[in-house]
């Protein structure tokens, strides 16, 4: 399930997947900021460019390169602000294409395995200009990028 919903000029985009296997398994693959070009479509260039230990930690700075949109690579910095291990994690954007990007990752164990939220909270600069960047491509891009992160984790854990 992937929902963007609109509140004072801040986009919040939910997407939840169930998926078959164990926390420990979960928490010790998503919490590898390594893991995350996996996940992330080729198309996008993402290279983290920072070192990344194998344990992440709240103040804990990484870099990206990225590309957005075609022919346009840019420089990402986040910051693990919360961890609170096998619940979930915050990344923040430090600098980036966005005003504010607040991504938090959630973790619950049922009968059936994992369920995994990813809540993003963004505001796009700009002003209306980036209003309207939201209804024509941003929005359009970021429910591919996660629905590319559905499929490929379907495909590498199961249904």
């Amino acid at each position: 399930m992937i929902e963007i919903k609109r509140y004072s000029g801040i986009y919040t985009l939910t997407v939840m997947q169930q998926l078959p296997i164990g926390l420990s398994e979960a928490w010790e693959f998503f919490s590898s900021p390594s893991n995350l070009a996996k996940i992330t479509p080729s198309h996008m260039g993402f290279k983290i460019t920072s070192d990344v230990p194998k344990k992440m930690f709240p103040g804990q700075i990484i870099t990206y390169r990225v590309s957005p949109l075609a022919g346009v690579k840019t420089s990402w910095v986040t910051e693990i602000t919360h961890v609170e291990e096998n619940k979930f994690f915050v990344d923040e954007q430090r600098f980036g294409p966005y005003s504010m990007w607040h991504h938090e990752h959630h973790f619950e164990e049922n009968n059936e395995g994992i369920m995994m939220t990813d809540k993003v909270s963004y505001k796009i600069p700009f002003g209306f200009l980036g209003h309207i960047a939201q209804h024509l491509f941003v929005k359009r891009q970021l429910k591919q990028i996660f629905e590319y992160r559905l499929k490929t984790l379907e495909e590498m854990f199961g249904k």
